[in-house]
């Protein structure tokens, strides 16, 4: 690996330069070097700059335009001695993935000569087209100016020759045009409303923090196959493609040990990783063949969310060195698992301490109790806001399948925290949390087992697992700013509402530690049917959760619907996270997206139906039939019907799926023709999930039947039995 950018940095430390990474390398020696991190700022800023920073990402301080400068100018230098050349503002628009615009550092000034500069002013705000992104009407194709601006708590970074400044992206009128920005708003909202809910136990002006571990789920597929796939190449998913025999009956690719091709390519992932300062920590095989998962250590949450967004992007081209191909469609296969990017979430203070676990004593207990029925009240009053901030066209094929967790909110606490509440809620007193515990295997040699204050249940969408909640519902190719922009959204006003109510308990003569019991009491009895411990697959589920008035819709498009609920305008009035016009483009946004990622399927699959397979069915169909006419020229007309009686079957088997796929094909053409002349996004998103989507099903059933009557060399795609095992 060529690593000759850290030259000049090595040099400087004194160093030999290094050459390479050598095999065995310590990640201590080069984790972060591709990132103007604290170490790298006081190489290259004055002691004076770097507590301006340092105060703007602690404290939220708006920097000096005078220290932009200097900021500039020290990270121009550092970047050009790693050897970049370039820079971009790097910004997370409404596609759901990053964008950037590459400017040169060189400057032309005077008669043919040049200067390489980048001002405080570059680095603080630049311009990039907001009518070419996804909008939502807030910006028209002839307006088109937008500003990014640089958000200075999450550091710049290198990637290839350009240095990347992370920024938010808002419209020439202010609004929010990306994840980012309502990301900020929301760390500012919930941590405001727990850090005034902490006064109550005596932390006074602390800081609180929201905290993100994400998990990236993805499948490889060998870069051959895929590029014969023109589904996988335009969708991320297989259009058509009957389940191979042998998938993931046995459980024998989970947690297996990892094909020496993809551990390679692991270990180079990481090591670009740790070069960006991503703290990948854990790496392993899941459940459906070829299917992988990394995980970091946990972080703050808009810094993990970048990190999660760098990942994803190097990923891919990492995974090409290698021959492979990375897919982070939520359902590549069907009838195998899924891919998703469980969301671990939890409150802490600045200084370390966690706020969504247990403590040792009753103060810390109390307090554990009052922020996490304040969770499952934001969860209750709003599931069907927190299902629109997850559901996509893509993550809808995963929810509810295999082992991902149903299309209904609901949160499992575990059986010590429930019998708290339960308890509590009985005796109106403060009550005793389980410690863990242990037990013994009764074999000498082995150590007891310390057992957890709560089991896992991988049906539920929202579980608290000790010290946090796994948001398990995200998808893996999501930008995950949504879905933890909900949840430090609906928490924060949560948060809020109840110290209003404790409050008013104090104010008419209630002690402080009564006054919370009380309302806790009264918020867990309020929000217990958003509790559930069994299978969130059940069908005696999903009539319990329709019962209690959670929200059971699955049609993506209505999801969307909660976006202009009474609750959501509520919601965003009183934290100020988006304005009304930002959260009604969004909905127009996710409508679009919806519908436009429908028809582009749709089209891919009646092309592929038309000019891949229906040739070759055809083909094979001519084979059979020349079988039957030999057949019926060598033998006697009674023995004719006999033996050729399978070849006659096939043939009329083939007709009648050609004939069907052939109809359905040019159907589905026809709606996305007439689908397209709808103005109103909503109604044309409606359309494609009633009417194409089951068409698109029921022409794959047709393909996949023919896949398992064709000759097997002539089948012009490669199939799931080849696409899923590495060898």
């Amino acid at each position: 690996m060529d690593n000759s950018r850290f030259a000049a940095v090595e040099k400087a430390f004194g160093r030999e330069p290094v050459k390479a990474v050598p095999p065995g390398a310590n990640v201590s020696d080069y984790y972060g070097c591709n990132v103007f991190n604290r170490k790298n700022m006081r190489r290259y800023l004055s002691q004076e700059t770097r507590r301006s920073i340092y105060e703007s990402i602690e404290s939220g301080k708006t920097l000096d335009i005078s220290v932009s400068e200097h900021v500039a100018e020290g990270m121009k230098r550092w970047a050009m001695d790693m050897g970049a050349t370039h820079y971009t503002h790097w910004f997370q628009p409404l596609t759901g993935g990053t964008a950037e615009k590459h400017d040169s550092f060189a400057t032309p000034y005077g008669r043919g000569e040049s200067l390489e500069t980048f001002s405080g002013a570059l680095l603080c705000q630049q311009e990039p087209d907001a009518s070419s992104f996804p909008n939502g009407g807030l910006r028209n194709t002839f307006e088109a100016r937008g500003y990014t601006a640089w958000d200075p708590s999450s550091p710049a970074f290198i990637i290839g020759d350009v240095l990347c400044v992370p920024t938010v992206f808002i419209s020439y009128t202010g609004e929010a045009l990306d994840y980012k920005t309502p990301l900020l708003r929301s760390k500012a909202a919930v941590s405001k409303a727990a850090s005034e809910l902490l006064e109550y136990f005596g932390m006074r002006g602390a800081n609180v923090e929201s905290y993100l571990g994400w998990e990236q789920e993805f499948f490889l597929v060998d870069s051959a196959l895929f590029s014969q796939r023109p589904d996988l190449m335009l969708t991320g998913r297989t259009l058509v493609g009957h389940e191979s025999a042998k998938s993931q009956q046995l459980d024998d690719h989970y947690f297996g040990s990892i094909p020496q091709r993809v551990l390679e390519f692991l270990k180079d992932l990481e090591i670009e990783c740790y070069k960006l300062g991503i703290p990948v920590k854990t790496r392993h095989n899941e459940v459906a063949p070829n299917q992988f998962e990394v995980a970091p250590v946990y972080e703050e949450a808009n810094l993990a969310i970048d990190h999660n967004l760098m990942l994803m992007s190097v990923m891919k081209p990492t995974a090409k060195r290698h021959g492979f191909r990375a897919l982070l469609h939520e359902k590549p296969y069907k009838g195998v698992n899924g891919s998703g990017k469980h969301c671990n979430w939890s409150l802490g203070t600045g200084d370390g301490i966690p706020l969504m676990a247990p403590g040792k004593t009753d103060a810390e207990n109390l307090r554990f109790l009052a922020l996490t029925v304040n969770v499952l009240m934001a969860v209750y009053k709003n599931n069907s806001l927190l299902k629109a901030a997850i559901m996509t066209a893509s993550n809808s094929h995963r929810l509810g399948a295999d082992e991902a967790p149903p299309a209904i909110m609901s949160v499992f606490l575990g059986s010590q925290i429930t019998s708290a509440f339960e308890q509590l809620l009985e005796s109106k007193n403060m009550v005793k949390i389980g410690k863990r515990s242990g037990y013994s295997l009764g074999i000498p040699h082995i150590p007891e087992i310390l057992v957890d204050n709560t089991d896992r249940n991988r049906t539920s969408p929202f579980a608290f697992t000790g010290n946090r909640f796994e948001f398990r519902a995200v998808g893996s190719s999501a930008n995950c700013s949504s879905a933890i922009t909900m949840i430090n959204t609906i928490v924060a006003e949560q948060l809020k509402e109840f110290k209003m109510r404790v409050d008013a308990r104090i104010a008419d003569g209630a002690q402080t530690e009564r006054a919370i019991l009380d309302e806790i009491c009264m918020t867990y009895k309020g929000c217990r049917d958003i509790c559930f411990e069994g299978n969130g697959y059940s069908e005696e589920w999903k009539a319990e959760a329709a019962r209690r008035g959670l929200d059971c819709e699955t049609s993506v498009p209505l999801v969307y619907d909660a976006l202009f609920s009474p609750r959501a305008k509520e919601l965003y009035a009183d934290t100020g996270v988006l304005t009304e016009t930002e959260k009604e483009s969004r909905a127009e946004v996710l409508w679009e997206q919806y519908g436009r990622k429908i028809e582009i399927e749709s089209r891919v699959l009646s092309d592929m139906t038309l000019n891949h397979i229906l040739p070759v069915a055809t083909r094979y169909q001519s084979v059979l039939l020349d079988n039957v006419s030999k057949i019926k020229e060598s033998f006697p007309a009674a023995e004719f019907r006999s033996l050729a009686s399978n070849e006659v079957e096939l043939v009329r088997d083939i007709s009648y799926h050609i004939s069907e796929a052939r109809r359905m094909a040019k159907e589905m053409d026809a709606l996305c023709d007439r689908l397209a002349r709808v103005v109103e996004e909503r109604v044309r998103s409606i359309g494609f999930h009633d009417e194409v989507v089951p068409l698109m099903e029921s022409t794959r059933q047709h393909v996949d039947a023919l896949e398992m009557i064709i000759d097997d060399q002539m089948w012009p795609l490669p199939k799931y039995r080849e696409m899923l095992f590495i060898h």
